[in-house]
């Protein structure tokens, strides 16, 4: 059985894509995305927003309305998506992490980077400057007791979007004393195995940092 432990709404896009590869998988949600109030800066002050999340999107709140002038570059089609459907235009769309994204700029860019407490660190290229602010909060949940008892049973294989996921999962289950040797976890980059740390059953990275290519591999650790 496949477990999904990433909050909504991407739980249920998962969820969704996995079905359609006809993969068996179960939602196990083990964060949920709180907004944060957060101090709105002048749009004039900006050439482009730096988004890795469609949460960012989602939670900003009203105030958002103000830098719909603002270009997005976005992580990837999901967050760009989102950035349309809340009335931006999108400059660029990437396939391999926010620094990848930046790497294509090339002109001198002043970047608002819309992200969460937990985030990767980026470098700006010369001349270009990013300035953060955090609107949203993952937070984790605990393994309950009837969690407990599907990862316990069979042969569980997790997907770990993040390496904050890989950090709470481990934890977690050092925690409640679940055995890692009868646990696979399929992750979306080696930064996610590595924080994974060591003991699985299998622990696994997929090609590319999307969705798609993490269930390919789920599906691939399945057979």
């Amino acid at each position: 059985m496949i477990f999904v432990i990433r909050p909504e709404p991407g739980l249920q896009a998962t969820l969704q894509s996995a079905r359609e590869r006809g993969l068996a998988a179960v939602g196990l949600p083990l964060f949920e995305v709180m907004p944060l109030s957060w101090d709105l800066p002048d749009a004039a002050e900006f050439d482009a927003l730096l988004v890795g999340s469609a949460n960012a999107f989602r939670l900003a709140g009203a105030g958002l309305a103000s830098l719909k002038g603002l270009p997005v570059h976005a992580v990837g089609e999901v967050t760009a998506n989102a950035a349309r459907s809340a009335g931006f235009s999108v400059e660029q769309v990437g396939e391999g992490g926010l620094q990848a994204v930046l790497d294509k700029v090339s002109a001198p860019t002043r970047f608002l980077r819309l992200a969460g407490v937990e985030r990767v660190p980026l470098e700006a290229s010369e001349g270009s400057t990013i300035t953060t602010r955090e609107v949203y909060e993952v937070r984790a949940l605990p393994i309950t007791g009837s969690a407990q008892v599907s990862l316990r049973a069979g042969d569980p294989l997790v997907l770990l979007h993040s390496a904050a996921a890989a950090r709470h999962f481990a934890a977690e289950v050092d925690r409640l004393g679940l055995d890692r040797a009868a646990i696979r976890l399929a992750c979306i980059g080696p930064r996610v195995v590595q924080t994974a740390g060591e003991g699985w059953a299998a622990c696994e990275s997929a090609p590319q940092p999307n969705d798609d290519a993490l269930l390919a591999l789920a599906s691939d650790m399945c057979h």
